[in-house]
């Protein structure tokens, strides 16, 4: 029996992982080890540990690595004390292989402690762009210190191979966040609102917006042109998913909770989980924000998609993604073409 290790730090990433790691549980051939990182383990994040747990899935290490400041000094000691733990965790489960996914700095600590401990590396989601965050150099860093590759297009598995990797190392697997899709039983309306305690409205939004870490000091005025822009839209319902522990995130964090404070028609919510979360686009008219969600799975949805600034810059696109400056007026914009006839009659015909 080969041991596959597969780590995971993040809600948004665990999700992508999940049917991956149940094949493996599975498997005659093969052993899942998890090791549990970063946000997963942290209360002010979800403590989404508990997801996992509840799906039935053994953790076999806890490697508590974030500390309780998102400033750029704050993140690069996160990365040292995760390195220092991960080489422990990695030295007593003794892997077969190390299975991580995307572009986080928790996934490049624990990959550079395999590359050290020459346990070979499986990497998934490779070859992407986001030319507007610090994701990019950590993907292609840890593309680089991996060996097998598993892409989700044909345009990500060229630029892998491009980096200097094996062609035949190199495998076009499709996005997994589609598996969610197919493979979720999605809430209706009546259990949606139920599970998350609220009534939706006539029109409801879905908005995640990731603090931007190539630029200085402007996650906080874009979030506030976001807000402005949200304003003009008084009756519709805001459900607010919560940034991930990235620079300045916290900043986002309490901006987010005010506003909720301050409007009636807001809720914020830590951790969705994969289910509520697919659930919820399936009911909102449109998503928002930066996330690599919308740019990913939204599609599938034939709903609209609004992103916002450079933060997404270089990923493929689908028809129904507006692209938008950080700016009130752009936002509003969008929305409202994202909103119309001609462009929801596109989506139905393009996607």
């Amino acid at each position: 029996m080969k041991k596959i290790c597969v780590v995971t730090g993040t809600r948004a990433e665990y999700g992508l992982l999940r049917w991956v790691m149940e094949e493996i549980k599975k498997s005659n051939l093969l052993t899942l080890n998890l090791i549990v990182c970063g946000m997963h383990l942290s209360p002010e994040f979800g403590l989404t540990i508990k997801q996992i747990e509840d799906d039935d899935f053994k953790v076999n290490k806890k490697v508590e690595m974030i500390l309780s400041s998102d400033t750029p000094a704050s993140i690069a000691k996160s990365m040292g004390i995760g390195l220092i733990s991960f080489a422990d965790a990695l030295e007593d489960l003794k892997p077969d292989l190390l299975l991580v996914l995307g572009d986080r700095y928790e996934i490049l600590s624990v990959t550079s402690a395999a590359l050290v401990a020459r346990i070979p590396v499986a990497h998934l989601h490779g070859g992407e762009a986001t030319e507007g965050s610090i994701d990019e150099a950590i993907r292609h860093s840890i593309t680089k210190m991996s060996h097998i590759h598993f892409v989700a297009s044909h345009v990500y598995q060229k630029r892998v191979i491009q980096l200097g990797e094996q062609p035949d190392t190199v495998f076009n697997v499709g996005g997994l966040g589609i598996d969610n899709i197919l493979k979720l039983n999605l809430l209706d309306k009546k259990e949606l609102e139920e599970t998350l305690d609220l009534k939706l409205r006539k029109r409801n939004f879905l908005i995640t917006f990731h603090p931007v870490t190539l630029e200085s000091n402007t996650s906080e005025e874009q979030m506030n042109q976001l807000f402005y822009s949200l304003s003009s839209f008084k009756e519709t319902g805001f459900i607010f998913t919560m940034p991930n522990s990235d620079t300045h995130g916290r900043i986002l964090f309490s901006m987010i909770k005010k506003f909720a404070q301050e409007n009636r028609n807001a809720k914020y919510f830590t951790s969705l989980g994969q289910l509520r979360y697919l659930s919820c686009i399936q009911h909102v008219d449109l998503v928002i924000g930066n996330s690599s969600s919308g740019i990913i799975e939204v599609p599938s949805f034939k709903k609209p998609t609004i992103n916002i600034g450079d933060r997404q810059k270089g990923r493929i696109k689908a028809d129904s993604i507006i692209d938008c400056h950080p700016e009130k007026e752009s936002i509003m914009n969008s929305i409202k073409k994202a909103l119309s006839y001609d462009f929801q009659e596109s989506i139905k015909k393009n996607n």
